[in-house]
């Protein structure tokens, strides 16, 4: 006999239906969540535009500073990693309040 067979008949008879009710469930609550493709590009897009929007104002700002301001050190390259690194912030925040709707 192979394995799945016989793991099979090691389960109780009992438990049968608690599984088939628990992935039935599961089912239902699947087709009751309004979450398609579109869902999934719009947390994308979001996501994407969350990372974006900080790392180009820390650009310009960067750049403005060095324009008003030249000295050792560049601006402009702060203003990328401070951008960047709030802008991964932002999206860590939208992603963990999408995620903790479920």
């Amino acid at each position: 006999m192979p394995e799945n067979q016989s793991e099979e008949k090691k389960k109780s008879p009992a438990k049968f239906p608690e599984e088939i009710g628990g992935k039935e469930e599961r089912k239902i609550k699947a087709r009751q969540e309004d979450r398609s493709v579109w869902f999934g590009l719009g947390m994308f897009g979001i996501v994407g535009w969350s990372v974006a929007i900080p790392t180009l104002l820390g650009i310009i700002l960067g750049v403005w500073l060095d324009e008003r301001w030249p000295g050792p050190r560049s601006w402009t390259l702060m203003g990328l990693i401070i951008g960047v690194i709030l802008g991964c912030l932002n999206a860590w925040y939208w992603v963990k309040r999408e995620s903790s709707r479920d």
